[in-house]
């Protein structure tokens, strides 16, 4: 086997395309795996890079009941990320003058005044650092047991039992904060929230199916939610309902590209939205927020995280049924959405991984050293190995992590064509030599990996549902 090399005149725009490309297609293959062996419903995704569409994927089911097929215009609700419109639509007030990130609420909410959240700020709210309520004592509207709360609710609850801890005494994620922000977004600007955040935000950007509440005359074009599957149960469909004054929290529905195309216009630079300084406030570090060891960031209604040393903004949603991450690395350009519908759906998973798998693409970009093989999947009784060509350079990843790009082990290819395992510390077959068998049709017959035979996964498969493999694959027996 010999290594291949990119042709010479690649620049350095092209090479990084094509790392982007060669993760967005891998990306895809690791989304449908990981989708069959958690018995996910449907996976919906996108990437982009420079605002442009790179992967517009659907797997799987939009109604696991009626058994109808997953597509990239299904409509999700994208819960959280409701909170990112929110803060947007609240910083472009502050950038035209109509309203002041260190207003307090009640110059804009009256009926909060003599309150204990009536000096809260904006700021505060936006931050999660006015130590409001999350949901109210009464959140069993969360799993369909009475209706989100109307304005009228909204205000009893801040009145009532809206203050838990003291102004910026602990990061309190609050959903009631961020219906109260939606209040403020119509005081200052004289619209309601839906108008407000439709001429403002989506008409700029050309989204036609993103829109800030479920919206009743569209049902047939929505993902339907499903309950977990706990104790291996069959899971249930769970309706769709308003979220109404919370809205402005977790009312908003999308899709993954049109998601990816609204993240984007957060990167620095680009001014349809925001301009670059109200970009920085909401991107900065406000709360540092530690638990069990953990430490991660939240900015003005945006989540922060670090991978591989770069900083990567966005949001997680969770709604009845449906489980969605979007994630933008604003200093290389590039955004991933991911959405599926089920209330265990791994979506934080998926699109944190496929980063991570852009991010180990663009680290060997500029490499010169592709082993001559195909991009499949084999599999023994011990693992599923997948090779895939990222950037410059062929790597086996394992699709059964979490994070493959951690455990990619890159194969090396030496200066007679030989293929080993790379030369490092490790516990596994580092250094060994990648043996080939080829099959008469010119493809791969077999591997051998760590010393053992691996075959590609159609074989594998058929052979494990025979009595007995072995009568199939040879050096393999149960």
């Amino acid at each position: 086997m010999t290594a291949t090399s990119s042709p010479p005149e690649d620049d350095t725009t092209t090479r990084r395309r094509r790392a982007v490309d060669d993760a967005a297609r891998y990306a895809a293959r690791w989304f449908a795996f990981i989708g069959q062996q958690r018995a996910v419903p449907g996976i919906q995704a996108a990437i982009r890079v420079d605002g442009e569409l790179v992967l517009d994927f659907a797997w799987g089911l939009a109604d696991e009941a009626t058994a109808t097929p997953l597509t990239g215009d299904h409509l999700f609700r994208i819960a959280s990320h409701s909170k990112t419109f929110t803060a947007t639509a609240v910083l472009q007030l502050a950038e035209q003058g109509a309203l002041r990130l260190d207003d307090t609420v009640s110059a804009w909410i009256p009926e909060l005044s003599g309150t204990d959240l009536s000096a809260v700020t904006v700021r505060e709210l936006l931050a999660h650092q006015g130590g409001v309520v999350r949901d109210g004592r009464d959140a069993d509207y969360w799993q369909r047991g009475g209706p989100f709360p109307d304005r009228s609710r909204l205000i009893a609850i801040c009145r009532d039992e809206g203050r838990v801890f003291a102004r910026n005494e602990f990061f309190k994620y609050s959903n009631i904060a961020y219906g109260l922000l939606g209040l403020v977004v119509e005081a200052a600007s004289g619209l309601d929230y839906d108008r407000f955040t439709r001429e403002r935000i989506c008409v700029p950007l050309g989204l036609e199916r993103s829109g800030s509440e479920w919206q009743q005359s569209r049902a047939d074009e929505y993902a339907s939610g499903h309950t977990a599957r706990l104790g291996g149960g069959a899971r249930r469909a769970i309706g769709h309902v308003d979220t109404r004054a919370l809205a402005a929290a977790t009312g908003w529905y999308s899709t993954a590209a049109e998601t990816t195309a609204y993240i984007c216009a957060h990167a620095l630079g680009d001014g349809r939205l925001l301009g670059d300084d109200s970009k920085r406030q909401a991107q900065h570090a406000h709360s540092r927020i530690d638990v069990d060891g953990v430490a991660r960031d939240y900015g003005l209604g945006f989540e922060l995280h670090t991978l591989g040393g770069r900083r990567l903004v966005g949001h997680s949603g969770g709604y009845p049924g449906h489980i969605t991450r979007t994630w933008l690395d604003a200093e290389d350009a590039i955004a991933v959405s991911v959405f599926t519908n089920a209330i265990d759906g791994p979506a934080d998973v998926l699109a944190t991984g496929a980063m991570a798998i852009i991010r180990l693409a663009l680290a060997h970009a500029d490499a010169d050293a592709r082993a001559d093989l195909p991009e499949e999947r084999f599999a023994s009784l011990w693992s599923v190995l997948d090779v895939a060509h990222l950037g410059g350079a062929t790597f086996a990843l394992h699709p059964v992590a979490e994070d493959p790009a951690r455990s990619a082990e890159k194969i090396e290819v030496d200066e007679a064509g030989r293929m080993h395992q790379a030369r490092r510390d490790g516990f596994g077959a580092t250094g060994e030599p990648i043996e080939v068998a080829q099959a008469p049709d010119g493809g791969v017959e077999s591997m051998v990996w760590s010393g053992m035979t691996m075959w590609p996964q159609a074989v594998f498969d058929e052979a494990m549902a025979l009595t007995e493999p072995g009568t199939a694959l040879e050096r393999m027996s149960l």
